[in-house]
């Protein structure tokens, strides 16, 4: 390929990547939970950014590095897992920047020999096969790159990287725009998408053919550019040279040195040396030529000028080693450029500096300090020493160098003169020689930061108690203005104002509460607002039970009595007569009820038996649903009596015809059986007679476990007459414990206590559960750790209905994530309880960003975080606030999480009243719960010192307050910790297979996501748990590798200890044999036999094969699979809104288009005969009443009008047969579709009978079955008819599909999640919104897409929902799509620790202060604080107001400079490389050019290096790397707005005009199709905005004075417009 081909190749690669790049989405590279998936940062990208940022001048080194280390360190506080790597081939595209060549070289040594980060520099090029299997093996989520280079070669290079990455499924991030807070980095993210991993399959050839020709190409240049500058020299003779430069520095300095000092010793005689040959090159070019030799010479500087350049580096390079960072900060900056004629040699020494860094590898045997890598160089020091030389100096100022200076200078120069060898350099001294000077003449040579200087300002004086109390000694440090300064006594006010009221109209202001959307007027007596208030109490009720089935409570107050703790107990009294009446009473009530279950059993059991007979699994299920209804125990052993009679019977059967057949035998007839023996041994063993012992020990006999069998009755095997033969035949072929084990694992019996528990009437709670009742009974807080699913909110409503009940006043908070929490909650609230409260009151009440519902008028209140935080600041809520008596946060684990994290961690202090925190997700419950219970002793301190002070007024009106005493007086500050860590399903794992265009599963066994060096490390995840079948799999392959392990006997199933003798293996024993097996693994892998144990691991991986296949495509498939697997329903968690929409759509095509190819040419149009005539028949039938009603008689022809009705029944019924969608092309469930029939029906066939009526007219058929169920599709529809997903969803549901995202509204995610666990719907895809809390049980759980959001935490929260506990014993979890490296982390990696973020925000502190001056309460105000009134004409620009702002801020750093680490700022953040020391005291010459201390005090030490000061905190978007960062402020958090969005390099960044866009045309589709927005995305943005216009319209409003001021009616215009316009989507 040519060049002029390859251009044009190279420009169609540069438009496929710019075409991505305005679909990239800008999120958070990070996951929310600080654990990082493992990803590459492209080495020359980060060198390129970092060099182009706009803070640092060129020829700086040490502030470059200091870029590197802030960037790189900020990634591994965020727990970033990444390597660097650097090309080979990427150096090429330097050749024309050499000043960047050395510093590439010194920033791959210093990674590689100052830091422990992975530096990766062995890959050839990013086309490479060693590149392209590390990418295989390592499976990086994403590569960090650049989007430009510093010229069109190395942007062409980098296109390659990002094509190459996409194409090996490896995501990118872009390098520039991004930005960072406390957890996260927020960056432009390109996906791998299947176009562009196909670009490169399909211009394979014609991308590496251009690649190849852009390096020759580069290549040339290089030799181009080295021809110009040394001659004839060729790579190998510079090479040689440097070798031989090196050998004889290692003659001289045999002690070894620095880095600096070598560098700058051989690069100076290198760069003299080959600056000698140039001029030599020259003059015989010019001889040969015959020119003017003179002018030759002329135009080059001659070797002297060039010496004394040499000997001022050598000078600055002195300074660098004698000069602490502090001094060297304050150097002055000269801004004259280098002249011309030197450019030359300034080359010519950067190519020498990069091959000696090249060769550094010679240096091995020798004692070479590398330190200093970052530090080789200084230019601006430079030039500051040059300009002294030839412009101060020779106009007379005269300056000594110091002693140590010049001896170490003179040392240096002496060892230069000794390489140079071929000629005399002359002496050190006087460092000029020549007159020329090296720098531009410029009237303005030295910047003058005077004329910025930052005003010297202090702090207001504050007199607070409470910031005294918790600020302490931090305040002495800083300055304070004195009370009789200006702007002090400015400031003092001759009265003081309300900060709750306007300061001149005096309007109450409203806070968030009052301005959140109330959901109806509770107050108003409207008719409309009534019915909307009873639609919205109906259906709460109606959504509550659709999420469990549990009866409504009314809940009654009950007086509290206050316990008499001096009184002794007394003892048991006697029974009373009365108490007799009643025990007896019970017993005879008891007698009664078996009798009743025995007749119905008797009833019954005549057809469960003849269903047994002839189909033994529908007759189970038929005999284990009477189980689940009777409560007779006798009744029961009955019942499992003939079950076990007839499994028998079967299994007897089943193995004599395979004896005929000689096929293998179904054992799932003998794990019914066992089954059956199970349940009787273990739950009826006092009521099992001599008979039923011996039927149980036949069973066993015949199932071959005649141990067992002979333990249980030993005369019913004695006397047995079963022949040898015959066993053989009946026998399952391996032991009991094997077969329980490996078959019936998910069946083996739980371990559940039997005693009942009077505070809980609808089961019997675990021993954990009744102790999260006595933290409730005790008023005690609690961390509440236990898996999904696993009952730990059943202590939520405990502690609510304890709170109902104590008191008509009392309120429990309930504290959810994320909104459609919220609504879940609220409904089962509302489903479970009703009381009736006087005064007006309410039960339960809800308060989100969206809309409030009676939320200080209710018991219960369900909030989120934010909401909860505005309630508990807000001054005037304090009365609100006392009555909180327990406050229940849901997902506690959220405190880690992207949104409101710091909120979580607000709450859990400010909140002086018990808590429970529950979560199914903590790696450090213990640490949490220390933190907590030291926060309960603070307040346990001050709630008694607050008692001392007000325990007269208590005492003087206690009889009248007792109620509310007591219950203050009786919390507990103890905080308790409550783990449950079994889950009651087992779990297990499928990875996904492509092969040949069909889909396979393969068991991924969960120790094959370890490693031997994982297991000795950190032993076995706690959470790593197989199921009973895997332990067995986990012992076999253990065996089967060590064919001499001294143990295998001891830990062999039927020889395991706690396994021996026993009928009935339970779950627990099972757990014990897995552990026994894990600690002998790891005792393998500690005691030398490593090897047999990798063995071990190696082999229990599956073979998975991925095909090349559209994994889109092959989406529906999948499902299918899954549907002929029978492990539907189920969830499909992918990552991205328009996936989670389209393989939905896909999936239900996928049925359409099944439907279509198989139904019937002519019956589309037998459908519309059969509607023609159903139209008319209804016409007739509506005529005909129509005229009966008009002749107010009594209708005639009654025979012909039922004739018309039947004629009319008869023909719906052959249309919804032509149009029902059959089984195999819905996956709703086959009764819940035949039930719901009519509302399922497409929908031309309501618009075919009546346009007016539609499918409500349908409903007064009263042939139609359970019309409770028609009633839930109506209702949900209905809710959504007029929503903008509402008619999808619909579609969606006529074919058992839905998906659940972020986007959708909350009657649209209420549609899908009621219809899901109805099971109208069985295939639902959905994000993360799915994964907290909400309750949508399965049977499987699919993981369709890698993500960074799918971690080790989301992992478990989405795995959690597979397994419905009552229904599956067993849940599944498939991989499908997810490289198996991913696979492997998810299983093993604990999940992240909980880590404190708690921020104090500017905007908190005034609110905690404002909440402690101007409480409800007076009691509780303890500061007064003056500020500054607001201006009265507030109208300036934005840019004003920003400068004005930004100025603040500056000030404010400026002030609390004192605080910062000082020893910290002068090291490097990686590295951890001190620049500190004394300072250079003896020269004065460093006195004189570090002599700019002023205006360098805000800002980093090494960003001073570049000459930026304090006056550059005024820019606007000032970087935070600027600032000191030991002071731990953000420029983030200063309240600016700017106009336009600057990158690092100083780029302009463009903006989405999406919200401009949409107010003029009013189109989501226009959003989605111009702006390149994701409709759902695009909705939530338009919705955030409206919100925040609206806010600002409201608070303007309050606070102008003026009724017409424009600016007012403006905002209230634009609002008002916005809303309609949004309204109308």
């Amino acid at each position: 390929m040519g060049l002029k081909e390859c251009t044009v190749f190279l420009k169609k690669i540069s438009e496929l990547v710019l075409n991505e790049m305005p679909k990239a989405d800008y999120s958070s590279i990070f996951n929310d939970f600080a654990e990082s998936e493992f990803f590459l940062i492209d080495g020359d990208s980060l060198l390129v950014t970092c060099f182009c940022e706009k803070s640092l001048k060129q020829g700086q080194e040490l502030h470059f590095f200091y870029l590197v280390e802030c960037y790189l360190m900020d990634l591994i506080r965020k727990g970033g897992q990444f390597a660097i790597v650097f090309f080979k081939d990427a150096e090429y595209a330097y050749f024309n920047f050499p000043e960047i060549i050395p510093l590439r070289t010194a920033l791959i040594l210093h990674l590689q020999q100052n830091t422990t980060i992975d530096v990766l520099t062995k890959f050839s090029g990013c086309l490479s096969q060693e590149w392209e299997i590390f990418l295989e093996k390592s499976c990086p989520y994403f590569l960090i790159v650049a989007d430009e280079g510093l010229n069109n070669l190395q942007t062409y290079l980098f296109n390659f990287l990002i094509i190459q990455s996409w194409a090996m499924k490896v995501n990118v991030v872009i390098s520039s725009g991004q930005e960072s807070d406390i957890l996260r980095l927020y960056a432009f993210f390109m996906p791998s998408k299947l176009k562009n991993q196909e670009f490169l399959k399909k211009n394979e050839q014609k991308i590496e053919n251009a690649y190849k020709t852009l390096i020759k190409h580069l290549e040339e240049c290089r030799v181009l550019v080295l021809a110009t500058l040394f001659g004839n020299l060729k790579w190998k003779n510079i090479m040689e040279e440097t070798c031989e430069t090196i050998s004889l520095l290692k003659q001289l300095w045999p002690e070894g040195s620095d880095i600096r000092r070598v560098l700058c010793v051989t690069s100076c005689s290198m760069t003299l040396r080959m600056y000698y040959h140039f001029l030599e090159n020259r003059r015989k070019t010019a001889s040969d030529e015959k020119t003017n030799i003179q002018k030759v010479v002329n135009n080059c500087l001659t070797l002297q000028e060039m010496e004394d350049l040499c000997k001022l580096h050598c000078l600055s390079v002195v300074f660098l080693l004698h000069l602490p960072l502090s001094q060297r900060a304050s150097t002055r900056v000269i801004i004259s450029p280098w002249i011309k004629d030197i450019q030359t040699f300034l080359k010519m020494k950067k190519w020498c500096e990069y091959f000696i860094l090249h060769n550094i590898n010679i240096f091995e045997f020798w004692n070479l300090n590398l330190i200093h890598l970052c530090d080789l160089s200084d230019e601006i020091l430079l030039k500051n020493i040059a300009f002294y030389y030839e412009n101060e100096n020779v106009q007379g100022l005269h300056l000594n160098l110091g002693n140590v200076i010049a001896k170490d200078y003179e040392h240096l120069w002496n060892t230069v003169s000794k390489l140079v060898r071929k000629f005399d350099v002359g002496k050190p001294f006087p460092l000029r020689m020549t007159k020329l000077h090296f720098l531009e003449k410029n009237p303005l040579p030295i910047k003058d930061i005077s004329k910025e200087k930052m005003p010297n300002l202090g702090f207001i004086p504050v007199s607070s108690e409470v910031v005294h109390e918790f600020v302490g000694d931090i305040l002495k440090d800083l300055p304070f203005l004195k009370s009789n300064d200006p702007i002090v006594t400015s400031l003092v006010k001759h009265k003081e104002f309300d900060e709750l009221v306007h300061w001149h109209s005096h309007r109450l202001l409203s806070d968030d509460h009052d301005r959140t959307k109330c959901q109806f007027d509770e107050k108003s007596r409207n008719p409309y607002y009534l019915k909307s208030a009873q639609k919205y109490y109906v259906f709460q009720r109606f959504y509550g039970n659709s999420l469990e089935s549990v009866s409504s409570k009314l809940i009654v107050t009950q007086a509290i009595k206050p316990k008499n703790f001096s009184e002794p107990k007394s003892k048991k009294a006697k029974e009373t007569k009365a108490e007799i009446i009643t025990r007896e009473n019970k017993k005879r009530l008891l007698a009664k009820e078996e009798q009743k279950e025995e007749k119905k059993w008797n009833v019954l059991s005549f057809s469960i038996e003849e269903e047994l007979k002839e189909n033994l699994n529908s007759g189970i299920k038929n005999l284990e649903d009477f189980l689940k209804l009777c409560k007779s125990n006798l009744v029961k052993v009955k019942v499992e009596m003939v079950g076990l009679t007839a499994c028998l019977k079967a299994w007897k059967e089943h193995c004599r015809g395979q004896e005929k057949g000689k096929t293998t035998k179904d054992l799932s007839i003998a794990v019914q059986m066992m089954r059956r023996i199970h349940s009787l041994m273990e739950k009826y063993p006092e009521f099992l007679q001599e008979a039923d012992l011996q039927l149980i020990a036949r069973c066993l006999q015949y199932l071959g476990f005649d141990e067992l069998a002979n333990s249980l009755s030993p005369t019913e095997v004695a006397g047995d007459d079963i022949k040898e033969k015959k066993k053989n035949i009946y026998s399952v072929g391996i032991g009991p414990v094997r077969f329980q084990l490996q078959y019936m694992g998910h069946y083996l019996l739980r371990d559940e206590r039997k005693d009942p528990d009077p505070r809980v009437q609808d089961f019997i709670p675990d021993t954990w559960q009744r102790e999260l009742l006595d933290v409730v009974d005790n008023n005690e807080s609690a961390v509440i750790v236990a898996p999904t699913s696993s009952g730990k909110t059943y202590a939520s409503y405990y502690c609510m209905e304890k709170v109902l009940k104590e008191s008509d006043e009392g309120v429990v908070v309930y504290v959810a994530p994320t909104k459609a929490l919220v609504n879940q909650v609220a409904a089962t609230v509302y489903s479970r309880y009703t009381k009736n409260i006087p005064n007006g009151g309410s039960l339960c009440g809800v308060f989100t960003r969206e809309y409030r519902h009676e939320t200080l008028n209710s018991q219960v209140l369900i909030t989120v975080p934010a909401c909860l935080e505005i309630l508990l600041l807000a001054p005037h809520r304090q009365a609100w606030v006392k009555k909180i008596r327990y406050v229940i946060f849901d997902e506690v684990h959220c405190l880690g999480g992207e949104i409101g994290a710091e909120i979580w961690e607000h709450l859990l202090v400010m909140i002086r009243c018990p808590f429970l925190a529950l979560s199914a997700t903590i790696s450090n419950p213990e640490h949490l719960t220390e933190w907590l219970q030291s926060i309960k002793w603070y307040w346990k301190q001050t709630d008694s010192i607050i008692e001392k002070n007000n325990a007269s007024k208590r005492n003087d009106g206690y009889r009248a307050n007792f109620h509310k005493d007591y219950l203050r007086m009786k919390q507990s500050y103890k905080v308790r910790l409550v783990l449950h860590g079994e889950r009651y399903n087992d779990l297990e794992k499928h990875i996904c297979s492509v092969k040949h265009g069909e889909i396979y599963f393969d068991h991924f066994h969960p120790c094959a996501a370890l490693t031997t060096d994982h297991i000795e490390r950190y032993g076995f995840p706690s959470d790593l748990i197989l199921s009973p079948r895997e332990t067995v799999q986990l012992y076999d392959t253990m065996f089967e590798f060590w064919e001499s392990w001294p143990r295998a006997q001891e830990l062999c199933p039927e020889k395991f200890l706690h396994f021996k003798d026993k009928i009935v293996i339970k779950k627990l024993d099972a757990r014990k044999y897995e552990e026994s097996l894990k600690a002998e693994l790891t005792n393998w892998i500690k005691n030398g036999n490593a090897e047999e144990a990798k063995m071990v691991l190696r082999n229990l991986s599956p073979n998975s094969a991925f095909g090349s296949e559209n994994m889109e495509k092959m989406f529906p498939l999948l499902v299918e699979k899954l549907r002929k697997m029978e492990k539907l329903p189920a969830l499909f968690f992918l990552f991205k809104l328009r996936d989670v929409e389209q393989n939905a759509l896909n999936v239900s095509t996928f049925l359409k288009e099944k439907q279509e190819r198989e139904r019937p040419p002519q019956a589309d149009k037998e459908a519309h005969v059969m509607a023609n005539k159903l139209r008319k028949v209804k016409k007739s039938i509506e005529n005909q009443k129509a005229i009966d009603e008009k002749s107010q008689k009594k209708p005639r022809k009654m025979d012909q009008s039922l004739i018309r009705e039947a004629e009319y029944n008869n023909l719906l019924k052959i249309l919804e047969k032509n149009l029902a969608i059959s089984q195999e092309y819905t996956y709703a469930d086959r009764k819940a579709v035949d039930t719901e029939r009519t509302h399922f029906l497409p929908t031309f066939l309501f618009f075919s009978l009546s346009l007016s009526s539609g499918p409500a007219r349908l409903q007064e058929r009263t042939d139609l079955p359970r019309a409770e169920q028609e009633q839930t599709l109506k209702m949900v529809f209905d809710r959504v008819q007029h929503s903008m997903k509402g008619g999808e969803l619909k579609a969606l549901a006529e074919r058992g599909i839905g998906y659940h995202h972020r986007s959708l509204s909350f009657r649209e995610k209420q549609l899908v999640e009621i219809l899901f666990r109805k099971g109208f719907i069985r295939v639902v895809t959905a994000t993360g919104t799915l994964a907290l809390g909400i309750n949508m049980p399965c049977k499987s759980v699919v993981f369709a897409q890698n993500s960074i959001y799918l971690d080790a935490l989301s992992y478990r929260q989405m795995s959690g929902r597979a397994g419905r506990r009552g229904q599956d014993l067993m849940g599944d979890v498939y991989f499908f799509n997810i490289p198996e490296p991913k696979i492997e982390k998810l299983i093993k990696s604990n999940v992240p620790e909980l880590r404190g973020q708690f921020p104090f925000r500017i905007s908190l502190i005034l609110r905690l202060m404002l909440l402690a001056s101007k409480g409800d309460d007076p009691e509780d105000a303890k500061a007064k604080v003056f500020l500054e009134a607001l201006p009265e004409d507030f109208g300036a620009a934005l840019n004003e107001y920003n400068m004005s702002v930004t100025k603040d801020f500056a000030s404010f750093l400026l002030i609390v400079s004192n605080l910062a680490d000082m020893k910290q700022e002068y090291q490097l953040p990686v590295s951890k490389i001190n620049f500190t020391g004394k300072e250079y005291e003896d020269s004065q010459l460093v006195s004189h050019l570090m002599s700019c201390k002023e205006g360098k005090v805000a800002i980093s030490p090494f960003v001073c290096l570049s000459g930026n000061s304090d006056s550059d905190l005024l820019q606007p978007e000032t970087p935070e790397h600027v600032i000191l960062r030991t002071i731990g402020i953000s420029h983030a958090q200063v309240p600016v707005l700017w106009s336009q969005k600057i990158d690092g390099q100083g780029r302009r960044m463009p903006l989405n005009a999406y919200a401009l866009d949409f107010y003029k045309h009013g189109s989501l589709i226009g959003l989605v199709q111009d702006n390149r927005m994701n409709e759902g995305d695009a909705y939530q943005l338009l919705k955030d905005f409206s919100l925040t216009i609206q806010s600002i319209s409201v608070s303007l409003r309050e606070l102008c004075e003026n009724e017409e001021d424009n600016v007012v009616l403006a905002f209230e215009q634009l609002s008002e417009t916005f809303s309609e316009k949004l309204k109308k989507v």
